[in-house]
């Protein structure tokens, strides 16, 4: 490995207009880490990753890098781009533990932090950097959100997310766990209790649905629910995911991980959301993707499916009336997701937009005064490094505004 990352180091151009920095959500400085790397100073360069994504350790395994930083490569165009993944995910695993945060001078106020996937960590991180004290509410009795309960163990292990909680403890971040916001406490609560600001980022874990007969049976299970606990469901030897995003590739791989020997997944057109390497890993797996079938109900023996009437792009134009029954042992629908609405119903003034996601301003403020918010409870499912970079603008945006209500 050491080889590995220290002959991609020398690959790279250290180009005046970097390219993979550009398309990087975070705008990591990557051709200054690859710099420090190669002056062997591995322990600065994790700093400065850290610095501007709290997230590094995870984003340089869960990234999609093709779309990214390795996709803008510019050795790309005729040879084979820098991988430079594999040296972030080097320099930031080592970093990730080796992390003190030293004497921060503390500002005397208090921050709630509700939701502890990649937008509450990165939040709840840069804040007690800055001196605030900061509480975690979680709903479930283990933090890292999607990261834990969303992202299969042999994508991103689970470790890594204890390590996590072990930083924020040196940071002084206190975690309530099994705490919703929007049931017994509410923000108002949090407010009453002193709490100078809040920041929300509790994803959106509410499946979306068809709205079509058969959601209800006992073979039917949604995408996000069954990635929660794989090993609790009995989806028998053959399975139907609808949907082709990267949650039903995730479903997919998972699935045959856990008994299922034959997975087929569905689109309504010719057209996949997922990005093309999580596809390929699931298509190495096994999956078969089957295009151009837009499901029409679900019965117990399978999904029922018409043929699709499509235009030259492959978007779908029209249903035809014939109907196909597929035999699967199980059905899931992995159709995306969106927020659950308790903080909404409970909390005067919140708005959301017809989907539920928050409303926030360009700094990342609700419509409720010390309330922000940041991450797939405002954008929709995106990905962990979008989620990171909003909930950093967001938190420094929220020192702004505690400071000015000095």
């Amino acid at each position: 490995m050491a080889i590995h990352i220290e002959n991609e180091a020398q690959r790279c151009l250290n180009c005046k207009v970097p390219m993979c920095q550009k398309f990087c959500p975070i705008h990591t400085p990557i051709p200054h880490i690859i710099s420090l790397f190669k002056e062997k100073k591995v322990m600065e360069a994790g700093e400065q990753l850290f610095m501007n994504n709290p997230m590094s350790a995870v984003c340089a395994i869960v990234c999609n890098h093709e779309a990214q930083c390795r996709g803008h490569c510019v050795l790309g165009k005729k040879g084979t781009p820098v991988q430079f993944y594999e040296i972030e995910k080097f320099v930031s695993d080592g970093y990730l533990d080796r992390y003190r945060p030293g004497n921060i001078e503390k500002k005397g106020k208090r921050c709630a932090v509700i939701g502890s996937g990649p937008a509450g960590l990165t939040a709840a991180v840069i804040l007690a950097q800055n001196g605030y004290d900061v509480t975690i509410f979680e709903r479930k009795n283990q933090i890292g959100g999607m990261l834990r309960y969303g992202i299969p163990d042999f994508r991103l292990s689970k470790t890594i997310i204890d390590r996590y909680q072990k930083l924020l403890g040196r940071l002084g971040v206190q975690i309530r766990l099994n705490t919703t916001i929007g049931g017994a406490l509410r923000i108002d609560n949090l407010f009453r209790d002193g709490y100078a600001a809040i920041f929300v980022g509790t994803g959106v874990w509410r499946p979306n649905t068809l709205g079509i007969e058969g959601e209800s049976l006992a073979n039917v299970h949604f995408g996000i629910s069954y990635l929660e606990n794989p090993k609790h469901h009995d989806l028998g030897r053959t399975v139907a995911v609808i949907g082709m995003g990267n949650v039903a590739m995730d479903v997919a791989r998972t699935a045959f991980r856990n008994g299922a020997e034959r997975v087929m997944m569905f689109s309504r057109d010719m057209h996949a959301t997922a990005s093309s390497h999580e596809m390929s890993y699931a298509e190495l797996d096994g999956t078969e993707f089957i295009y151009g079938k837009s499901i029409r109900r679900i019965s117990p023996e399978g999904p029922v499916f018409a043929e699709s009437i499509l235009d030259e792009e492959g978007n779908l134009i029209g249903i035809s009336d014939k109907e196909e029954l597929i035999p699967a042992d199980s059905v899931i629908i992995a159709i995306s997701q969106g927020p659950k609405d308790k903080l909404i119903m409970s909390t005067e003034h919140l708005e959301g937009t017809s989907k539920g996601l928050l409303i926030t301003d360009e700094n990342g403020m609700t419509t409720v005064d010390g309330v922000f918010a940041a991450g797939d409870v405002v954008t929709g499912p995106l990905t962990v490094v979008h989620a990171a970079d909003a909930a950093k603008k967001a938190a420094e945006a929220m020192i702004r505004y505690m400071e000015n209500k000095n």
